[in-house]
This record gives C-alpha cells, structure tokens and sequence, in this order.
C-alpha cells in the first residue's frame, strides 16, 4: 500500500517549455496546434524512418525469418504502445493546424495500419461509442457483467469482442443512425483487409508479419487495457467515473505512453491535454479520496490485467495509494478490490456483445 504522502510526488510527464528549439523542431511545431504535442511529431518522424523503411525492406529484400521473426517484437516493444495512445490523444484533440489537417490521414492509413490499427475503427468505437456510452450496458465494450478477476470471464470477453467487435459497432452505428462513422468503418476495414489480401498475393510471409500480426497483437492488448481499466466497478455508481475506472500513476508506461494511466481524469475531462493530466490528479486528490478512487502506484494496465488473471490481489493491494485517512488496512484494501470485480447484473434488450 502507498501512503497518502505518494500524490504529491508525481513522476509522470508534465509540459516543460523550452528556451530554443532546433531547426526540425521549428518546423514541426510550425504544422502542429499545441507545441505540448511535440513528443507526437517526434514519434510520427522516428517511426517513419525507422518502421517504414524496415516495411520496405522485409517485402522486397532478401530477408531471412530471423530477421522477420525479429520484427514484431521490435515493433510491439518500441512502438505499438506509443502509436496506439498517440492515436487516442489525436483522436480527442486536433494535431495539425487546420490548413494541415490532411496530414492526420498519414497516421490513421499509413502508419496505423503498421501497428495494428485499421483505418477508422478505433476512432468510431473510442469517441463515437465508448465515451458516449461509458461503460455502461449500451457500451459494446463495457466490462459490467463480466467476473473480471475470472480468466474465464476474460476469455468471453477477448473472443466476443476479438471477433465480434467491428460487426458489433456497424450495427450500432446504424441504430444510431450515425451513418458518417458507419461508412467511415466500413470504409476502413474494407480497404485495410482488401489491401491486405492484395499484399499477400505479393509475399505473405511479409503479410503476416508487417500487417495481420500486429492487429491481432494490438487488440489483445486494448481489450486487456479496457478490461483493467474497467475492472474495479461500484456496483453503486457504475455510471461515475471514480466509481467505474481506475487511475495508474508515477509508472513508466505514463511516461511512455503520454499519461494515459490517469484514465479517471480522462473520462471526467476528455478533451483535458495529456500533459495536465498529472495536475488535474494533484489539484483534486481530495475529491478522488472522498469519492474512494480507486489508483495505483508503480504498475500498469497490462500489469494490474495479469495480477487480475493470476487473482494477486495481494501484489494490487501493495500497488494501491490509499487516499484516506485513517489507512485502511491491507486486509481491508483486498476486501475493497475484491468487491469492485464482481459482476453487475445489467437488464436485457443491452446493445453489448456479451
């Protein structure tokens, strides 16, 4: 257990403004709404360098298995996690200037597709369904009536959605008559997959490595995190956000991954830059303690999934930064976890895929 003293020592990233900047710097921040969103520029230019020419390579070079067996680690441990919450961040809040804005498109179909995101999809099931819904029984994604300290119930859950979850959200889409996001999924997918089909005639091996890999590697990996992320439900309150997600601070997938463990933050503020999430944490720790937030210190979401898979509430317990005062008891802190992984039973007629 963390004592309460631990919220005033932040270690994630916070915007440190700098006195000068060199000439590419210059540059990007010329294309670019918000300078706090260097670090993404930063990303987009290394990946291009460095990813896509290693694409290229591996489908027209004379390439050997360990070096292409050599890829999807290099691409899941050095990348995929930072792309995927670049996508996120840029999906709330605009990165290019206006007069620039095409530019996105060479993340979302030229880069997205190189870290497993297919075109669109994210973006229709993040900002049109999962904040709008909330985790709530409408949310295709919503971890309520699931047992989800259960690898069983985990199972259910990555198998509905792993193969369920695009077909899921064009229906939803189309009930909700939301037809722009409904075209823009299809329009997505369709062209992801027939590209993919056409690659294969091309060099499958390099197909299955540079492109179907990565997909089923980055949806497990989001289906685990949203999974974390909302495991520790108050059955009381499920529609809260401090009664319905978890916040993770001071770990280096925050500074990695531009603070997406303040998940509490994001879903009480989602359009709040990913650099003041630390403040908006520090300048209301108060009110996350008199609404029993539940927050970690020291791990991440993929962490806190697999100490659920292994029911390690023991190890969570230790993680846990206990915000009130006096200091429940370990015993206790086990008892609270425990509690908030149960199942909530939800009414029929649910647009969910459970």
């Amino acid at each position: 257990m963390k004592e309460p003293a631990d919220v005033l020592r932040i270690t994630d990233p916070v915007y440190e403004p700098k006195d000068s900047y060199n000439v590419l710097d210059r540059f990007l921040l010329w294309l670019i709404v918000d300078p706090r969103d260097l670090p993404f520029m930063h990303f987009i230019v290394e990946a291009t360098l460095i990813i896509v020419p290693l694409v290229f390579y591996i489908y027209v070079g004379p390439v050997s298995w360990i070096v292409v067996g050599l890829y999807v680690p290099f691409n899941v441990f050095f990348y995929m996690d930072r792309f995927i919450l670049l996508l996120h961040n840029t999906s709330h809040r605009p990165l290019f200037r206006r007069e620039y804005r095409i530019l996105n498109y060479y993340i979302v179909c030229v880069l997205g597709p190189l870290f497993g995101e297919t075109p669109e999809t994210d973006f229709a099931h993040h900002i049109g369904m999962h904040h709008v819904e909330e985790n709530l029984d409408a949310d295709l994604s919503s971890t309520l009536r699931y047992q989800r300290d259960s690898v069983t119930g985990w199972l259910r859950y990555f198998l509905r959605f792993f193969f369920g979850a695009v077909f899921a959200l064009s229906l939803y889409m189309a009930r909700k008559r939301r037809r722009k996001l409904l075209m823009r999924i299809v329009a997505g997918e369709l062209a992801f997959w027939i590209c993919v089909g056409i690659a294969c005639l091309m060099n499958w091996q390099a197909t299955l490595v540079v492109f179907v890999f990565p997909v089923i590697i980055c949806r497990t990996l989001m289906i685990a995190g949203n999974w974390a992320q909302h495991a520790f439900i108050d059955p009381s309150r499920p529609d809260d956000p401090f009664g319905c997600t978890i916040t993770v601070i001071n770990c280096r997938y925050n500074r990695r991954s531009f603070n997406d463990g303040y998940h509490i933050g994001h879903h009480r503020k989602t359009a709040l830059h990913w650099t003041e999430m630390p403040g908006e944490f520090l300048n209301n720790h108060e009110l996350y303690r008199s609404r029993d937030a539940i927050v970690f210190s020291g791990i991440d979401f993929i962490m806190v999934w697999a100490l659920l898979m292994f029911k390690r509430y023991d190890l969570l317990a230790r993680h846990f930064v206990e915000l009130r005062s006096p200091a429940r008891s370990h015993e206790e802190i086990v008892a609270l976890l425990k509690g908030r992984t149960q199942m909530i039973p939800v009414g029929p007629g649910s647009a969910q895929m459970a």
